[in-house]
């Protein structure tokens, strides 16, 4: 997926806008961007893999949390 088809999606930018100030959890995240645009959990977890897939944030492992944080590299290029 080309960076200005990811980009595009208002959700996905908000996500990112979220994360510009560091590391968060993705509940955290969910909550969020629920109650913004009025989607599902498993909609903000699509939007979240999305972007994770094309190497726009990086998630990691703590506990039973996943705490996800911006990958500049794809938008450096």
């Amino acid at each position: 997926m080309h960076a200005f088809d990811v980009l595009g999606d208002p959700v996905r930018r908000r996500i990112l806008e979220l994360l510009a100030d560091g590391e968060r959890a993705a509940g955290e995240i969910s909550a969020v961007v629920q109650e913004e645009f009025g989607i599902s959990q498993p909609g903000v977890s699509q939007h979240l893999r999305v972007l994770r897939e094309n190497g726009f944030t990086s998630v990691r492992a703590a506990g039973t949390r996943r705490l996800y944080s911006v990958d500049p590299t794809p938008l450096r290029e």
